[in-house]
């Protein structure tokens, strides 16, 4: 036997929580990366902008990371963000200048909060070791991203 087949074959099905993560880590890969693209259109500073670059880069790796992870497990993922998260970002899009700085800085905290919490959930409640993989390695990534973005509320942004 293969080792690539025998790790497959002992790895346990994913359970509810899983497909739950799965469906919740992607739609926030795609929800950053439009945040991301956003940021690069319509960012008064710097700072924001920077910062939606580097929203963009990380989450289209880490959704490359999810979508290998949800096809070895023949989980469907969505096709897009949930409804709430593109209300957001065209709530968020509605503002120009420093207000929509503001406004995409609160966001971003919000969402990010959101997928920390989530991972958390994963690494509690799930059952699949490449599941958990990817909220393990995810939680430095997205900690970085709402401390810069935090401190970017509290400094410089829009100028």
């Amino acid at each position: 036997m293969f080792p690539a087949t025998a790790g497959a074959l002992a790895q346990p099905e994913p359970n509810q929580r899983d497909r739950t993560f799965l469906h919740q880590a992607h739609q926030a890969n795609l929800a950053e990366i439009q945040a991301g693209q956003a940021a690069q259109d319509k960012a008064a500073g710097e700072t924001v902008r920077k910062l939606g670059a580097k929203l963009i880069r990380d989450h289209t790796k880490m959704d490359r990371d999810v979508r290998r992870v949800a096809e070895q497990a023949e989980v469907d993922l969505p096709a897009g963000p949930t409804p709430e998260q593109r209300r957001q970002l065209k709530q968020v899009a509605a503002h120009s200048g420093a207000d929509f700085d503001r406004a995409w800085l609160a966001s971003q905290i919000a969402g990010h909060r959101q997928t920390l919490a989530n991972g958390a959930t994963e690494l509690q409640d799930g059952s699949s070791p490449a599941v958990k993989k990817l909220a393990t390695d995810a939680k430095p990534i997205v900690q970085t991203h709402l401390d810069l973005l935090v401190d970017a509320e509290n400094g410089d942004a829009g100028r």
